[in-house]
């Protein structure tokens, strides 16, 4: 009982219960004086008529009264005579004083509530057409039992309206309550960690939003999840490439493969591996204390040139593991200093991921004694402008147009080849076209048919002679 209380439904009821009583009793109190005043108003209106009728024909009113009174029994009012000398005879004799039967019988009519030991009576004084006059009286006790009945009836009505507002109530209340209940039970689910949980908003406009904004609720907590395990797992991933990379070098030390002149070089290699593993980190514990759910971007300038050639310093020793050779190509000579053609305005460490990406996967594809070729030129797209073109060129199977239009989707790739040629997850190419469209920047990938030695804007493609003729990933972003 206390639980139906507590309820929506248990206080929607008794507060329409309460509204209902308080109307009745409102009404109670209004009700009956007005009941009551209408009650002597309609007697004293009746009453006067009647003394109006009896000193129009006072002897056929008189006859018809007798008539009544014989035939319906004691009228609800008495008559009283007022003789020409000024005598009243009968219950109202000493109801008038002497000033009131002068008015009278000077043809003033005299209407007035009286006041007896027996209690209160109307009172009706007429002068009469030959002389005299009379007087009619009517018990206000009588109008008052009369209205009392009325008031009852009334109370009864107001009971009966008393009862149908509370079942009404208790209709709407289990009505409102409903869809309530169920949004609960759907909200109770989601925290159970259920999700998709689709509502079927009802009820007045209230109720039906708070059933919308939980759907809206159940989407947005499905996208953040998703974006929460698709960061994840990017950052899971991503932090494979530098650990390789640091991998790949310190086995190559232990080995005594890295020449004296080259452990410095080596050495910064790893420090600055290292410092994109922390960074990655970063991204981590910001994601965990929910101060982002996605990778920040910080866009500044920067030499593409400069970044390819980290990557290939980075994956070098990976390469030479695999037998694949790692080839760059540049509009100018690496180490003739900076070219500014080749600047733009992006965010470095999240371009090494994209190339780091496409690296991986190309390295992973590429056969023994294959070339892995690196390239970067200058690219002018109509309603575009400048851009700067990487290639990421692989020595593999290559892909077909089918192939190459879902190369991005992760894992389709790997469901259509697997156990057929070295295949991956399919998450470094989700995250790279991914971290391509944050930049801005346009991540494509072309079939070895198409690949007819020219880029996607006409002009030539400015590869090497013994290019690779495996699949070609290009990165197109703007000048700075």
């Amino acid at each position: 009982m206390m639980a139906w209380l507590r309820s929506l439904a248990g206080r929607i009821t008794l507060v329409t219960a309460a509204v209902a009583v308080v109307t009745v009793l409102v009404t109670g109190m209004v009700g009956f004086p007005l009941i009551r005043a209408a009650a002597v108003g309609q007697a004293r209106l009746e009453l006067s008529r009647d003394a109006d009728a009896f000193a129009a024909a006072p002897a056929a009113s008189q006859a018809l009264d007798l008539r009544e009174r014989h035939l319906l029994g004691p009228a609800n009012y008495d008559v009283s005579s007022i003789s020409a000398d000024g005598v009243v005879s009968g219950p109202a004799r000493a109801l008038l004083s002497t000033a009131e039967v002068a008015r009278v019988l000077s043809g003033a009519g005299l209407s007035r509530t009286a006041t007896t030991d027996s209690g209160a009576l109307l009172l009706q004084a007429r002068a009469l057409k030959h002389g005299g006059g009379l007087v009619l009286t009517r018990s206000l006790a009588d109008v008052n039992a009369a209205s009392a009945l009325v008031f009852q009836r009334t109370l009864l009505a107001l009971a009966a309206g008393l009862l149908i507002a509370v079942a009404a109530g208790t209709l709407l209340a289990r009505r409102l309550s409903r869809p309530l209940v169920r949004t609960a039970a759907a909200a109770r689910r989601m925290a159970g960690g259920e999700r998709a949980v689709q509502l079927d908003p009802s009820g007045v406009t209230e109720v039906r939003a708070v059933g919308e904004a939980v759907n809206r609720l159940d989407h947005a907590l499905v996208a953040s999840e998703a974006r929460q395990r698709e960061f994840l797992l990017s950052i899971s991933h991503e932090i494979r490439t530098p650990l390789t990379a640091m991998r790949g070098y310190a086995e190559a030390l232990e080995d005594g493969l890295v020449p004296a002149p080259e452990v410095a070089a080596v050495g910064r290699t790893l420090a600055a591996e290292t410092d994109r593993l922390d960074a990655f980190v970063k991204d981590l514990l910001e994601l965990a204390r929910l101060e982002a759910d996605d990778f920040a971007v910080e866009e500044r300038p920067v030499d593409v040139a400069l970044v390819l050639q980290q990557v290939q310093q980075a994956w070098y020793a990976r390469a030479e593991q695999s037998s694949v050779r790692l080839q760059l190509t540049l509009p100018h000579p690496a180490g003739s200093g900076p070219d500014p053609a080749l600047v733009v305005l992006t965010d470095a460490q999240r371009l090494r991921q994209i190339l780091d990406g496409l690296v991986e996967n190309a390295l992973r594809v590429s056969p023994a004694d294959g070339l892995l070729l690196l390239a970067a030129r200058l690219e002018h797209h109509d309603g575009w402008g400048e851009a700067v073109a990487i290639d990421v060129r692989d020595s593999g199977p290559g892909l077909s147009a089918e192939d190459a239009a879902v190369a991005f989707d992760r894992g389709v790739l790997y469901r259509r080849y697997a156990g057929q040629r070295p295949v991956g997850s399919g998450l470094g190419l989700s995250i790279a076209a991914r971290l391509a469209d944050r930049l801005g920047a346009r991540l494509t990938v072309e079939a070895p048919e198409d690949d007819d030695g020219e880029d996607s804007s006409g002009g030539p493609l400015g590869r090497a002679p013994d290019a690779p003729v495996g699949a070609r990933f290009c990165i197109r972003l703007l000048r700075a």
